[in-house]
């Protein structure tokens, strides 16, 4: 376990220095990338549902999910670590969670879902963060859209 909180501390010092280095976009940019990535990779392997494909990008990240729908196009993610240790984030810093958020966690998530679910918009509004909660969890609500509905709004 100790090697893999080694991995876990290079890969955090790696993106603070990124973002010292190339500003909030290098990041989120590099984010994006790989997320749409993942997507097309696993929309290739046959993920099917957006459920499915949510466990399966949180299960690498060892965190616990459950999926609740609020409604039709609303759905609240809660992930469960089992220590207060985010694997992007770290440990509890208040200062850095919105950074890392809007940097890395909601363009990484949103770039998948867009790519292996591509007839939705996505938006995202995190709830509860370990970097400024203190706690085991990370809340965050997804709502999708059809692409089709927003055209016919305009």
């Amino acid at each position: 376990m100790s090697k893999n909180r080694d991995a876990l501390k290079f890969f955090q010092s790696y993106i603070k220095e990124m973002i010292d280095v190339g500003g909030a976009n290098l990041p989120k940019s590099i984010s994006a990338s790989l997320g749409a990535k993942l997507g097309k990779l696993l929309q290739k392997k046959g993920v099917t549902g957006l459920e499915n494909s949510l466990k399966r990008i949180y299960n690498v990240l060892n965190a616990k999910t459950s999926i609740k729908a609020i409604d039709d196009n609303t759905l609240e993610i809660s992930l469960k670590y089992s220590k207060r240790f985010c694997p992007i984030g770290g440990k509890y810093n208040p200062d850095k969670s919105e950074l890392i958020q809007n940097t890395i966690c909601i363009p990484y998530t949103v770039a998948i879902l867009n790519s292996s679910h591509p007839e939705f918009r996505y938006s995202v509004e995190i709830k509860e963060c370990i970097l400024n909660s203190n706690n085991k969890f990370c809340r965050y609500v997804l709502v999708k859209e059809p692409k089709n509905a927003s055209n016919s709004k305009e």
